[in-house]
């Protein structure tokens, strides 16, 4: 079965017949190769500083691999996409049409937030049940949730989220057990060790939910709840909004909890350029990620054990078939 590779190491990936090679040179000048079979390879994850050419680039396009790449501190800074193999013009042109209609676009986004404020309830759920005091954060989410079906206009959702989120995120402190107050979501860069987290993990998702996408026959740039860019795969951002707090915050809140990451993985770096994971405890989170990637549940509906990776896939074919008239969509809501 085909999986994920997390490449921390420096060197060159080359290509040798029909594997793949990291190649590096030891304390004696001398190379070493890591094989990497590439009818194992579903996605690449790249941290350490690779060198490539375009001759592997062609031979991972061959076989439809992509390639997301991250810098030093963990931040996702691009991929390689290859040429999609798996087209449908129809289905561009609903996807496009869908997008230009104003009504039928926000359909689509409400569901985006819908499911992901059902995530955030849940997990609220989770804690207060076990005697954490989330009651103010639950209502605030409630409240944002009833609103959400009366919005008007993808602006007025992405309020509703927000509202929703910085509530959430205030009940981090109740969560979690910090040194230092979690005061508020702050992204570029990362001021402190719960941030460091949540962008590093956001970061995987979305590369994950890009690489899910590239099998269906979606274009990945055109989105409905965030603007399309030219500079991002913006359909990647509205899928993994349902899965942000279903997958990335629960890992974050186990790690923690559990004192698998700590106050001395992390690195603060010059004067007010953020916090970053330290090496080994990003390697530490992403096992914990692709553990939980691979963790499966029994679906309701195909009646067999579904991974929570598969899961983001399915998520792509039930909007392909509301935008194709097939079923209405509607975002994942976990029942397990």
């Amino acid at each position: 079965m085909a999986q994920s590779y997390y490449i921390f190491r420096s060197g060159r990936l080359k290509r040798r017949q029909n594997t793949i090679y990291l190649e590096q040179e030891d304390k004696n000048g001398q190379v070493q190769r890591q094989p990497i079979p590439v009818e194992n390879v579903r996605d690449l994850y790249l941290f350490g500083e690779i060198d490539l050419n375009t001759k592997l680039l062609s031979f991972l396009a061959q076989n439809e691999i992509a390639v997301h790449c991250f810098n030093y501190y963990g931040f996702y800074v691009g991929s390689f996409y290859p040429r999609e193999t798996n087209v449908s013009g129809h289905l561009l042109v609903r996807q496009v049409e869908h997008y230009l209609d104003q009504q039928k676009r926000l359909e689509i986004a409400k569901e985006f937030v819908l499911g992901a404020i059902f995530h955030i309830r849940r997990n609220l759920n989770y804690y207060r049940n076990r005697g954490k005091q989330v009651d103010e954060a639950l209502a605030v989410v409630e409240t944002c949730m009833e609103r959400v079906e009366s919005c008007q206009s993808v602006a007025e959702l992405m309020s509703e989220e927000g509202r929703a989120r910085d509530a959430y995120y205030a009940a981090f402190n109740e969560i979690l057990d910090l040194e230092q107050p979690f005061e508020k979501r702050v992204r570029r860069p990362p001021d402190n060790l719960v941030n460091a987290l949540i962008s590093f993990g956001n970061s995987l998702l979305y590369a994950a939910t890009l690489s899910e996408i590239y099998v269906t026959q979606l274009n990945p740039t055109v989105s409905y709840l965030h603007e399309p860019s030219q500079r991002r795969f913006s359909l990647a951002l509205d899928l993994a909004e349902i899965f942000k707090p279903l997958i990335v915050d629960r890992l974050i809140f186990r790690l923690l909890n559990r004192n698998e990451i700590g106050d001395e993985d992390f690195e603060s770096v010059g004067e007010a350029k953020g916090v970053y994971l330290k090496e080994e405890a990003s390697k530490k989170f992403v096992r914990a990620f692709e553990e939980t990637m691979q963790t499966t549940v029994q679906h309701r509906q195909l009646k067999r054990n579904v991974s929570y990776r598969q899961l983001i896939r399915l998520e792509a074919y039930r909007l392909i078939r509301h935008l194709l008239g097939v079923e209405t969509y509607k975002a994942l809501r976990a029942w397990w």
